[in-house]
């Protein structure tokens, strides 16, 4: 994946924006999750300033992934469409002092730097946006999965013959 280094706090100052498609298979930490490395990425990073006067970056991402299903196991097509707004700290205290104030439960605040890597945050975002156990909503091919639910027999059934 490209390096995109950016000094976050002048980022935020300026009003700065940045925006892009990266591919999928760019991004290390979001293939591991993938069932293939096909698929975009579209991003968009805005810099600002908070109410209370912080620094804060509003990051965008949406795409589409090829995840495997946790029930039968097949690749399907998952949309992201997620967006965030991260405010800046310099250091843990400073962040620790910004959630307090905000106390919003939907702005993250993190420690930023003069060189972060602005993709990073990008894959940050794509992966916060992928479900914890992906499914599809009905899947295509349950052969193999209603075959392992008939072989399944109860331990009762042993008794039942011990009885007669």
């Amino acid at each position: 994946m490209t390096t995109q280094l950016i000094d976050a706090f002048e980022f935020c100052r300026t009003g700065a924006s940045r925006e892009g498609v990266t591919p999928v298979a760019a991004m290390e930490r979001l293939v591991r999750d993938c069932a293939s490395t096909d698929g975009e990425i579209a991003w968009r990073a805005e810099g600002g300033t908070s109410r209370q006067g912080f620094p804060q970056m509003h990051l965008a991402v949406s795409g589409t992934v090829q995840l495997a299903c946790q029930r039968c196991l097949a690749p399907f097509a998952y949309e992201i469409d997620s967006s965030t707004v991260l405010m800046l700290g310099e250091d843990d205290a400073k962040a620790d002092e910004i959630e307090e104030v905000v106390d919003d439960e939907t702005i993250d605040v993190i420690v930023g730097t003069r060189s972060m890597n602005l993709m990073d945050l990008i894959e940050d975002e794509a992966l916060l946006a992928l479900p914890q156990a992906p499914k599809h909503d009905v899947c295509p091919d349950t052969a193999l999965l209603d075959s392992v639910r008939s072989e399944k027999k109860s331990p009762f059934d042993a008794l039942k013959a011990l009885k007669k």
